[in-house]
């Protein structure tokens, strides 16, 4: 089984894969697009795409990518995000006055940054900081990144644990061509549009409420080519085998102007 990741070996996405599917081939992207594609084209059987960070917030990219294409998620996965400060070999911790990673890795460190004196410059990767980190040979710079990316590329381990605040979690979303029937506790994410009107959305949401359906997450995303229109991104309890979820949608399409179902799928939990 192929399954693709955005980013360099080592990076988190790789780790979440295995994790997840266990020992199958990774194949890694230069973009979240090309991720996408690599599963359209059938190259991959599947993706693992980072969706939302408990930290930054939402991927938003992914998000439109999602709709874009007749994808399905297939399965979910969240993986504990723990930051490294790695280095080359012999250089000491406070020989370190620069570190270098992904935007979203510097920003959830910039704590410990202050601390210790050291300034930070974004690069496009995490594995790739370290990547670059080793082809360089700098010895006063030091790359954030895992413990996976340190031990993939040779490099020292200064201090492991370096992240802000340690309920640092990211969700990957599993994509592939075919949809799943999930067993037991599951989760379904749909996407939808309204007429904007008055009380458009308090009606979509009454149909999950008078239901007593959970709703996990809402996302909004501006609607291309319409200004101030938006989609609405929607997780629920719940699967498209429970009737009370079909009520429901049943009940959301008479008020939307577009409705999908991204995916039923197994719930994760934490």
């Amino acid at each position: 089984m192929k399954v693709a990741f955005q980013g360099e070996p080592g990076a988190y996405s790789e780790q979440a894969l295995f994790e997840y599917f266990g020992e199958v081939e990774s194949v890694p992207c230069e973009s979240f697009e090309a991720m996408f594609d690599a599963v359209v084209s059938g190259r991959c059987d599947a993706a693992l795409a980072p969706i939302e960070n408990s930290l930054a917030g939402s991927i938003h990219q992914n998000y439109d990518l999602l709709l874009r294409h007749s994808l399905h998620i297939a399965g979910e996965y969240f993986l504990r995000v723990r930051h490294c400060l790695i280095a080359n070999e012999g250089v000491k911790k406070e020989d370190v006055k620069k570190a270098i990673s992904h935007p979203q890795a510097i920003g959830q460190c910039l704590g410990y940054f202050r601390k210790n004196g050291i300034k930070s410059e974004t690069v496009y990767d995490t594995a790739g900081s370290v990547k670059m980190l080793k082809e360089s040979g700098a010895r006063d710079t030091a790359a954030v990144a895992s413990k996976r990316a340190a031990q993939l590329y040779g490099m020292k381990i200064l201090e492991e644990g370096i992240e802000d605040n340690p309920e640092n979690y990211t969700r990957f979303l599993a994509i592939q061509r075919e949809p799943v029937a999930p067993q037991g506790a599951a989760k379904t994410s749909i996407v939808f549009t309204l007429k904007n009107v008055p009380g458009s959305l308090f009606k979509a949401m009454s149909v999950f409420a008078l239901r007593d359906i959970d709703l996990t997450k809402i996302e909004s995303r501006p609607l291309a080519g319409k200004p101030w229109e938006y989609l609405f991104y929607i997780d629920f309890i719940g699967s498209l085998e429970d009737e009370a979820s079909r009520r429901a949608l049943d009940h959301l399409g008479e008020y939307a102007l577009m409705l999908r179902v991204l995916g039923s799928y197994a719930r994760f939990s934490v």
